[in-house]
């Protein structure tokens, strides 16, 4: 018999929509070894002009004018999907994605899963005109429903929590379609992980407070950040991870040399992100949909600090209502609030519960289970 085969469908703008995709993968090759699971990048599918306007403009704008990106996120969601501007969005799309649809059907998959709207509204037509019968799924990625998740024609779709489940029921989406699986996180963040052990791993006290920085693939950010956390905890033992900033991470480690006891940990990218959650208290880090599910996996509570209008202050809004977050809007609301925490440690512990109880570690596994036993159905 056949292997049977799974495309994963992605979009490179941003890395949570990848990373959703990889999780995927990964929970596949250890559940489902013997099928075929393939994961496509979208934008490796289109010409540059299309790539610069979809992935690096999005980039561009959510970095350095995230109140434009807010207001473009409302107003995307509020417009009817009919309407004229929609209607060549999509037009522009498909005619930006025409050697994807090649590659769907040289891999001829028997599933596809999505990460990203963009690949399940091609998919959707595909399939109203009768030019594709594989069953799609569609996995949200944040906390929040954006209007252009909500695809016809999908066999399945994957929510985040019961708010997103409830709000695409509003949007007329069959129940029987709608999952709460949570959002799909690396094999990593699912598995045990000793305090003491991973601390040593890192030359790091696992008796002492520790916070975790993160300033995502760019790292940008999280010099001055961390200086600010340093000054105004200087007990606290500080691991600031600096993604692919090669200049903050050298600044960092300057600083981190020329302090008197070695409380100040940067690291560059590195893919042991689980083990370094393992070690702390609390994750100070921008609350992107991938991050947030990352942090809750582990049962971490955060400290979110500029979330992007839109989606992210969704995600923060979801963490501060179950008490599994505090929220920094300036550099005083940051220092406030660590020093509240410091007098508080019981309150950081309550916060850890509550990230705990808020936490699917298991959602790859548990939307795959879905899409096979779909296929077994069939």
């Amino acid at each position: 018999m056949a292997a049977q085969k799974i495309l994963l469908l992605s979009v490179s703008a941003g890395a949570g929509h990848m990373r959703a995709a990889e999780a995927l993968k990964a929970t596949a090759a250890l559940h489902y070894p013997h099928a075929d699971v393939l994961h496509l990048d979208v934008m490796a599918y289109v010409n540059t002009a299309f790539r610069k306007v979809y992935a690096d403009l999005y980039l561009q704008i959510v970095t350095k004018h995230p109140t434009l990106w807010g207001m473009l996120y409302q107003v995307s969601d509020e417009a009817a999907p009919d309407g004229p501007s929609q209607r060549m969005r999509r037009a522009i799309e498909r005619l930006s994605t025409r050697k994807l649809r090649i590659a769907i059907d040289d891999y001829a998959p028997d599933s596809v899963i999505c990460t990203h709207f963009l690949p399940a509204e091609l998919l959707m037509r595909e399939i109203a005109r009768s030019r594709f019968s594989v069953p799609v799924f569609v996995q949200v990625t944040d906390f929040d429903l954006h209007r252009m998740w909500v695809v016809s024609e999908m066999a399945g779709f994957f929510a985040g929590n019961d708010e997103v489940a409830f709000r695409m029921r509003a949007q007329h989406i069959p129940p029987e379609r709608i999952h709460v699986t949570g959002i799909p996180v690396m094999p990593a963040f699912t598995q045990p992980h000793v305090r003491a052990e991973c601390a040593r791993q890192f030359g790091l006290a696992p008796e002492r407070r520790t916070y975790l920085l993160m300033g995502g693939g760019a790292g940008l950010g999280v010099a001055p950040l961390a200086k600010r956390l340093l000054e105004t905890d200087p007990d606290l033992q500080l691991v600031v991870l600096t993604g692919k900033n090669a200049q903050a991470l050298a600044e960092l480690k300057q600083l981190a040399a020329r302090r008197a006891e070695p409380n100040l940990f940067p690291l560059g990218f590195t893919d042991e992100v689980a083990k370094l959650m393992a070690c702390a208290d609390l994750v100070v880090s921008k609350p992107g949909g991938l991050t947030t599910s990352e942090c809750l996996a582990m049962g971490v509570p955060m400290l979110v600090t500029a979330p992007i209008p839109g989606q992210e202050e969704r995600n923060a809004d979801y963490l501060l209502e179950h008490g599994a977050a505090l929220k920094a809007v300036d550099d005083l609301a940051l220092e406030y609030r660590v020093q509240y925490l410091r007098r508080r440690p019981q309150m950081l512990m309550n916060m850890r519960e509550r990230a705990k109880e808020l936490g699917r570690p298991q959602a790859a596994h548990d939307a795959l289970k879905l899409v096979f036993q779909h296929l077994a159905g069939k």
